[in-house]
Order: structure tokens, then C-alpha cells, then sequence
């Protein structure tokens, strides 16, 4: 145990002198304070022409008949909020000569009721103005049959504008609520874990071929030094982590009121303690399970510029991982057959179980045994990377082979 706290101290000191370390802990705290307080100076950088020169964006609507020009402009400057909506007469040259001109953004030439073309400069791949037009001009259309079917125009009006009163109750998870703080979340264990699991490599290959390692191994226990440089890396990257997503709580607080109007944002930091509890757990134990894997490996590197090739199954399983669970996310279906295997997988569950309970609703037994196996499997990885560990001392010139490695694990 002495060994393993001086190895741990030795290692916590190393991260936190680190200037890269440092520098980026740094640069992440003072972004998210430059984005946490933007609604809050952005009206600093304002000024009177600014204000004045802020107008929407012109769209050309041309009526197929004159008769309903009025309320061709009504219901499409009611649908299209976003745009200064203007009734035109001018014939389709003038019109796109407008728009390539930059006078007009858009246009669209009704030519029968239920026809029409849309014209556009640039046809952006988020343009969702013929769908709204659709439903315009299938309004319009409608409005007009009962009119002329003998309901009149006040009657047809309230008809076609009747609200309906919903009310949803969810009896799990709403994921649209959880999947942003979800995302950032697995994001963040995403980034972590690479970058901390390559630290570990990288470190632990620098020792070795300084010769440095020969030394340690010969006074200090292996299991102590792998656990000691692996928790080292976790609780360095843990205080990473919650020094920017405590200071983003902060940030987020003081300016609380200018936030409000941000579904996005509200949803972001209104996470339940449950979800921040298991989020913790899953991250320590996930980090533990790739970062032994990464230190056996940077182990039997020969020389510190194999690490890349080295740790690139790792990697790869990893990448892996976050596919699935990305994808599941996008698909809004977490629960597929898929994601339950790999709930159970210890190389997977970290991320895998942790969106389904984020976004679905789990058996409190199927969490814990996702846990216990978890637990079982960092624990013996560890052991095992501590005996790859003191194998890997002694292999120096090519890369050693896995069978050797099987063979010096085994005789250890």
C-alpha cells in the first residue's frame, strides 16, 4: 500500500505540472465562460446600426388568382415568421432576377391552386420551405372549397384554425429531454478515455525505454505501479472533468436568466442526481478497464514510436462502442437487441448501459448485474495488465509477439 500511494502521488504530480494538462483544463473553463455569458454581453457589442440594419429577408409569393392574393399574404406571412413575406405581380424573370440579385431570398410562383414552383438562390440541405408551403397552400385550398360549398369565410377561418389541446404523460424516460445532457456525457467518457488511456500508454513506453522502468520493478511491485499510474490517470482526468462541468454549473447559474428562453441549455444542466451518480460510476470503472488495457500494452512497446500501432485494437474496440451507442441514440431506440448485448460486454457497457438508463427505463437488476460484471472485469484486467506489465520490462529490440507475451505472463 506504501507503494501504491507514492507511485499514485508521483503520477498526480506529474498531471498537474503538466502544462499541456493545465493549458487545456484552462482553455476549456474560459470558453465555456465566454459561451455561459454570451447572452449576457452580447448586447455590449450592439450598436444603433447594427439594430437598424437587422431586416429579414424578403420572400416573393405570387398569387395564382388576384381574388385570394389577401389571404394568400395572410396565411404565408403567418407561416413564415422568419421572413418579410411580399405579394408580387412581376413575372417570373423580374422575380428571379431579384433573387440572384440578393434583393429577394426566395420565391414562390403559384401557378393553379395546388401548384407552384419555389425558386431559391442557394438550396440549403435545412430548406423546409416547400413542406410549410404545402401545408399553406393545402389550407388555402381547403378554405376556398368550404366557401364556395356555402360555409361562409368567418366560418370557414375558424374551422381550418381550431387548436387542439394535447397533453402527454410519460410513464418512463422522455428522451428527447435526456438525449442532449446524454450525448455530452458519453462524448466527454469518449474523450477521456482516449486521451487519458494514450497518456498511459505513452508514459508507461517513455519509462521503458529510458530504462527507467528496470529500476522501478526491481523496488516497487508491479500490481502497485500499474494500479498506481492508472488511478492517477483517472483521478487527474475526473478533476478535469468536474472542474469544467462544475465551472459550466456556475457559469450557467449566474446567467440562468438569459438562458431561459433555451430548451437545449435547460435540459443540458437539469440532471437528475440519479443519472450524475450512475454517469460517475460508469466512468470510473469504464476508465479503469481501458486504461490497464492501454498501460499493458504501452508495456510491450519497444520503442515509444509503436505506441500508435500498439494501442490501435484498443482504440478501435473503443471506437466501436461509441458507434453503437451513437447510433442507437440517433435511431431513438436504445433498447435494441444490440445495445442489451453490449449492456453486459465489459468493454462496452460503460456507454452502452449508461444511454439506456439515461434514455429508457432499466431493471434495477440488470443494472447492477451490468455493475458486478464490470467491477469483476476491471479487477481481473488489472491484474492481468500487471503481470503483462512486469513481462513487458525485459522486452526490448522488435515487437514482441503474443504468444510471448501469453508465455512471460503465464511463468509470472
Amino acid at each position: 500500500m506504501k507503494q501504491f500511494r507514492k507511485i499514485l502521488n508521483f503520477e498526480l504530480k506529474y498531471y498537474f505540472k503538466n502544462k499541456i494538462f493545465v493549458g487545456i483544463t484552462i482553455f476549456l473553463v474560459l470558453l465555456i465562460a465566454v459561451v455561459m455569458f454570451f447572452p449576457r454581453i452580447s448586447p455590449l457589442f450592439k450598436n444603433d446600426a447594427d439594430n437598424s440594419s437587422e431586416q429579414l429577408p424578403v420572400m416573393l409569393v405570387k398569387a395564382y388568382d388576384r381574388d385570394n392574393a389577401d389571404i394568400v399574404y395572410e396565411t404565408f406571412a403567418a407561416a413564415f415568421t422568419d421572413y418579410d413575406v411580399q405579394i408580387t405581380d412581376s413575372d417570373t424573370k423580374d422575380i428571379k432576377k431579384a433573387i440572384t440579385e440578393g434583393d429577394a431570398d426566395s420565391a414562390f410562383i403559384m401557378t393553379a391552386p395546388s401548384e407552384y414552383t419555389y425558386y431559391v438562390n442557394n438550396l440549403s440541405m435545412y430548406d423546409m420551405n416547400t413542406e410549410t408551403a404545402n401545408s399553406v397552400l393545402q389550407k388555402i385550398y381547403q378554405m376556398n372549397a368550404m366557401v364556395e360549398g356555402g360555409m361562409s369565410p368567418d366560418k370557414a377561418t375558424e374551422v381550418m384554425s381550431i387548436q387542439i389541446n394535447s397533453r402527454v404523460e410519460s410513464l418512463g424516460k422522455d428522451q428527447a429531454q435526456n438525449f442532449f445532457y446524454t450525448y455530452i456525457m458519453i462524448f466527454a467518457l469518449y474523450m477521456v478515455i482516449l486521451l487519458y488511456g494514450q497518456m498511459v500508454a505513452t508514459n508507461v513506453a517513455t519509462e521503458k525505454s529510458s530504462r527507467a522502468m528496470e529500476l522501478l520493478i526491481t523496488s516497487a511491485k508491479p500490481t502497485s505501479m500499474m494500479f498506481g499510474k492508472v488511478i492517477a490517470s483517472c483521478l487527474a482526468g475526473f478533476i478535469q472533468i468536474v472542474t469544467v462541468f462544475g465551472s459550466a454549473l456556475i457559469f450557467y447559474n449566474l446567467n440562468k436568466t438569459y438562458w431561459k428562453d433555451s430548451m437545449i441549455i435547460k435540459s443540458i444542466f437539469n440532471i437528475p442526481p440519479t443519472l450524475l451518480l450512475y454517469m460517475l460510476i460508469f466512468f470510473v470503472l469504464g476508465f479503469l478497464i481501458y486504461a490497464f488495457m492501454f498501460g499493458a500494452v504501452g508495456s510491450t512497446a519497444s520503442k515509444l514510436e509503436d505506441i500508435n500501432t500498439s494501442v490501435m485494437p484498443i482504440t478501435m474496440l473503443f471506437v466501436i462502442a461509441f458507434i453503437v451507442v451513437m447510433t442507437s441514440m440517433s435511431s431513438g431506440n436504445v433498447d435494441n437487441t444490440l445495445m442489451k448485448i453490449c449492456s453486459y460486454i465489459p468493454f462496452t457497457s460503460p456507454m452502452s448501459m449508461f444511454t439506456r438508463i439515461a434514455m429508457s427505463t432499466v431493471a434495477w437488476y440488470e443494472i447492477a448485474l451490468s455493475i458486478v460484471i464490470l467491477i469483476g472485469s476491471t479487477v481481473g484486467i488489472g491484474i492481468l495488465a500487471a503481470k503483462i506489465y512486469r513481462a513487458g520490462v525485459l522486452m526490448y529490440g522488435t515487437t514482441p509477439k503474443i504468444t510471448n507475451i501469453i508465455k512471460a505472463v503465464w511463468k509470472a
